[in-house]
């Protein structure tokens, strides 16, 4: 709400002081007929203060000064009333006080709430947030500390002060100073507008500075290996134990689907007859804590048998002997190139593979698969369709290629 009268001026009190002459320097500032005083914390003379201007009277220097520290006050009053303004806020006697007065304890700082979130989130974890997503936050936070100090000079910043142009340069930031994909740059902006939104709710912002702003998607196609690379990958025979595990412990994900946190937690009891008489697994899947059921081809039979007799003391109650995911990547490079396999082979590969190779290439229907990877929508298994799709398109250029030739 716009103000419909405004009024600032300057006045002189008298003090408790025995110097008829000292006057206690004051302010007013009347918004709509709302006044409200604030000492300066300067005093003046009487008799060198000229009511009609608000200002000292006089050339003296002390006069030039006091009248120096008056017009900077009128310019940071004034430069509040526009925030207000600009953020959406009344423009009301006591909000202006609240800015012009109010200590920094009692004024929101983006940091400081953001801060709070993840605080609270750690809190949760393994109840509400997986260790990965509050990972994502922290440095998200951390980003956004760096942005703040890059562009405005500050540590911190009052949440108030949060517009579009913030949203849209922290997106330009991402891209050319922290060199974020597209695709990176979105997820760190979503989870900063969670925290803005957050904000939003509690009243602490009355203007969402998102609104108009879209992220962006970039649609990538998940690389997953072939059925010729697939099969390369489990004929292979390694002069090493350490490599033959990292690769049958990927090549059960692939005929299944688990992602590695899954897989390194998958326990003997988690598998069970299913109502087909044959063996499951049921599992919750770590990062989404959904329930995923999936029936157990031969291939993933065969290397669960492999392991079942292992002297290896945790696989007493765990299916395989697992390493971390960093050394299992880091095996995964030197597997590809004995298995003359051009990508760049991670474990999160094996997964997609599943989604392809195993299941949709073979026509298991896209419902199915979703339930089978644990998804929470449809949505999330789509894109592998789309791969299926470029892989077909890929096989009938070739088929087409031949028919021209006759």
């Amino acid at each position: 709400m716009l103000e419909k009268s405004f009024g600032l001026l300057f006045f002189l009190k008298k003090t408790d002081s025995n110097d008829g002459l000292k006057r206690k320097l004051y302010g007013r500032i009347t918004v709509n007929g709302i006044s409200k005083e604030f000492s300066t914390k300067r005093t003046w003379f009487k008799d060198r203060w000229d009511q009609g201007s608000n200002r000292a009277s006089g050339n003296k220097e002390d006069a030039k000064s006091l009248n120096l520290f008056i017009d900077a006050l009128v310019v940071k009053v004034y430069a509040v009333k526009k925030e207000l303004i600009t953020s959406g806020e009344d423009v009301t006697t006591e909000n202006i006080f609240q800015v012009l007065f109010g200590s920094t304890n009692d004024r929101k700082m983006i940091l400081e709430v953001f801060l709070e979130y993840n605080q609270k989130m750690r809190l949760l974890e393994d109840k509400d947030y997986a260790e990965g997503t509050i990972h994502r936050y922290e440095t998200t936070l951390s980003h956004t500390k760096e942005y703040i100090l890059w562009k405005y000079k500050k540590e911190d910043m009052e949440l108030r002060k949060l517009d579009y142009d913030f949203v849209k340069d922290f997106d330009f930031w991402l891209k050319t100073q922290r060199k974020c994909n597209q695709n990176t740059t979105s997820k760190y902006i979503a989870n900063f507008k969670t925290i803005v939104l957050h904000c939003v709710k509690l009243g602490w912002l009355k203007k969402d500075p998102f609104y108009g702003f879209k992220l962006k998607h970039k649609e990538v196609i998940k690389e997953y290996l072939a059925p010729s690379e697939l099969d390369r990958l489990l004929s292979q025979k390694f002069s090493t134990e350490r490599l033959g595990l990292v690769r049958d412990i990927f090549a059960f994900s692939c005929f299944t689907g688990m992602a590695y946190i899954d897989v390194f937690r998958l326990r003997k009891d988690q598998i069970y007859v299913g109502v087909d008489k044959l063996k499951w697994i049921s599992y919750k899947r770590k990062k989404t804590d959904s329930l995923a059921r999936i029936p157990i081809l031969p291939p993933a039979m065969t290397l669960m048998n492999k392991y079942k007799n292992s002297t290896i003391e945790e696989v007493n109650s765990k299916v395989f002997p697992c390493i971390s995911n960093q050394k299992m990547n880091a095996y995964l490079k030197e597997i590809a190139d004995i298995c003359r396999i051009n990508k760049e082979l991670t474990f999160h590969m094996a997964r997609h593979t599943f989604a392809t190779t195993v299941t949709l290439t073979n026509g298991i229907p896209l419902e199915t698969v979703s339930r089978m990877l644990g998804h929470k929508s449809i949505k999330q298994t789509q894109h592998y369709a789309k791969i299926v799709d470029t892989k077909i398109s890929n096989d009938m250029n070739i088929l087409k290629k031949k028919y021209s030739k006759t």
